[in-house]
């Protein structure tokens, strides 16, 4: 009897959060929200090094929206940088809003990013401040929704989800469902079961003040995750975290899947050196070593078979109802039979995360230390 039902015990925890998720984001999306109808002038922050996917169109999604006042500070560390020129674009077709270009390459520490972003800070008029990814596409209530929170006076940090409804291919499809069945879910649990201590660096607004009793931005450059590492500094001084769910969009190019496994490693190696315990933990939960260790102690047989059968059915469907429901982002059910096999990927970056310290970002290579900081290395 035991033999028969122990395939069943193993793909409990895995069939089970796939369901505490789908409460949890219930929970989340169906509260009641409060009114966007705080309006404080706003300093968006652009870090940006080289072209991304549809590099113009992302960067005027910002100029086009309905707000009072805000302004947008570029940051580029070249003057050979190619996306210059859309910057110099846009300011000649948006005169009306308030955009400045710093082009500085000093360098403060490893994170190259960050150094834009220090570099960038002294042009910044407003006390509120957006870091906001240069590939990412925003609608035009953005500003209104992002900054509504900070009405609270305890609100130290706005972050938000996103999503790539931008499919280009079988690659990007496995990397915009990683958001759909990954990140959001995750993000939902954790939200429900411990709050919000940690920013998403896609979209994240901050009070200038709570900024600088951090240390600035100064305090991120070591490290590679500064995102989470601005999330939890803000946190840890005693601020609350919201997260708004008015999704940004990620806009990607049409690429190899090595070249996004090579992202989903240096992802996963920074969740791992970031949040160690529970990036552990997390393995218990993935559902293909769940389906397939069921049949391998089945034997094959017809307990192991028809647990993977039920855990994938269940799977699929939490992946449906989050991709139609909650996330919005048109995914699936078209890309649904990738799932399995963008499953076996993340539980292969998992345990790959393990093997090494390396990673490589924006053509440079690093060595991820314990805590999350970063050394640059030759080779």
């Amino acid at each position: 009897m035991f033999h028969h039902i122990l395939p069943f015990l193993i793909i409990l925890p895995s069939l089970a959060y796939g369901l505490i998720s789908l409460w949890c984001a219930r929970a989340y999306f169906s509260r009641k929200k409060p009114e966007a109808d705080f309006f404080p002038p706003v300093t968006i922050l652009k870090p940006v090094k080289g072209m991304d996917a549809e590099s113009f169109d992302n960067f005027a999604s910002f100029c086009r929206q309905s707000y009072p006042r805000y302004q947008i500070v570029f940051a580029v560390a070249g003057t050979d940088d190619p996306v210059i020129h859309v910057i110099r674009k846009l300011m000649t077709e948006f005169p009306e809003v308030d955009v400045e270009l710093v082009v500085d390459d000093r360098v403060y520490g490893p994170n190259y990013k960050v150094c834009n972003l220090i570099n960038a800070y002294p042009t910044a008029k407003y006390d509120i401040l957006i870091i906001c990814d240069s590939d990412i596409r925003v609608g035009t209530r953005y500003l209104q929704e992002v900054c509504a929170p900070f009405a609270d006076p305890g609100v130290g940090l706005v972050t938000s989800l996103y999503r790539s409804p931008w499919i280009k291919g079988a690659a990007t499809a496995i990397e915009a469902m990683g958001f759909t069945t990954e990140m959001v879910p995750n993000v939902m649990v954790a939200l429900k079961l411990e709050g919000l201590s940690f920013a998403l660096g896609a979209s994240m607004a901050v009070r200038r003040e709570t900024l600088e009793k951090i240390g600035g931005f100064h305090a991120l450059v070591e490290y590679l995750a500064d995102d989470y590492q601005l999330g939890n500094k803000v946190f840890r001084a005693g601020y609350r975290l919201e997260l708004s769910d008015y999704f940004v969009e990620s806009v990607m190019h049409r690429e190899r899947l090595s070249d996004v496994l090579s992202r989903q490693l240096r992802w996963a190696r920074t969740m791992r050196v970031s949040r160690p315990g529970g990036y552990l933990a997390s393995g218990i939960t993935q559902p293909f070593p769940a389906a397939v260790l069921a049949m391998i102690v089945s034997g094959g047989s017809f307990p192991g078979v028809a647990a993977a059968v039920l855990l994938y059915t269940v799977r699929s469907l939490t992946a449906l109802l989050f991709s139609r429901c909650f996330v919005r982002d048109r995914i699936f059910p078209r890309w649904l039979w990738l799932l399995p096999f963008r499953d076996g990927l993340a539980f292969a970056t998992w345990a790959l995360s393990f093997m090494g310290s390396r990673v490589r970002w924006r053509g440079h290579l690093f060595r991820v230390l314990p805590g999350g900081r970063l050394e640059e290395v030759d080779r």
